[in-house]
């Protein structure tokens, strides 16, 4: 996936989060928000350090990234994945399975 569909500065994070339009269970945390000026859709991964080693911290990154790659998502959306350190134990299926669903209670995509 292009990096034009990242978000990188602290700052639209931050807003995105003080937004609080955010749904989550003890895996992952997703805040998201309507946004009309792009047009394609944006995200952003965070994971923290108490979730494991850099690799395992790479491997959860990599595994999202190509959940949400394929994923059929409207262009007026950004969202932000946090993932908690609870998600470590998650297989990609586990992962993909969640992530469908949180996305599906935030009205992101048609559950």
């Amino acid at each position: 996936m292009k990096k034009a569909y990242r978000i990188k500065k602290n700052s639209e994070i931050e807003s995105l989060m003080k937004q609080r339009q955010s749904v989550g269970d003890g895996f992952f945390a997703l805040y998201h928000i309507r946004n009309s000026q792009h047009e394609h859709f944006r995200y952003a991964i965070s994971v923290p350090k108490k979730f494991g080693s850099a690799i395992a911290r790479n491997q959860a990154k990599r595994r999202i990234r190509e959940i949400v790659r394929k994923l059929t998502l409207p262009n007026n959306v950004d969202f932000f994945v946090v993932i908690k350190p609870k998600a470590n134990t998650l297989n990609f299926w586990e992962m993909k399975e969640i992530l469908y669903k949180l996305f599906a209670r935030a009205k992101i995509i048609e559950g």
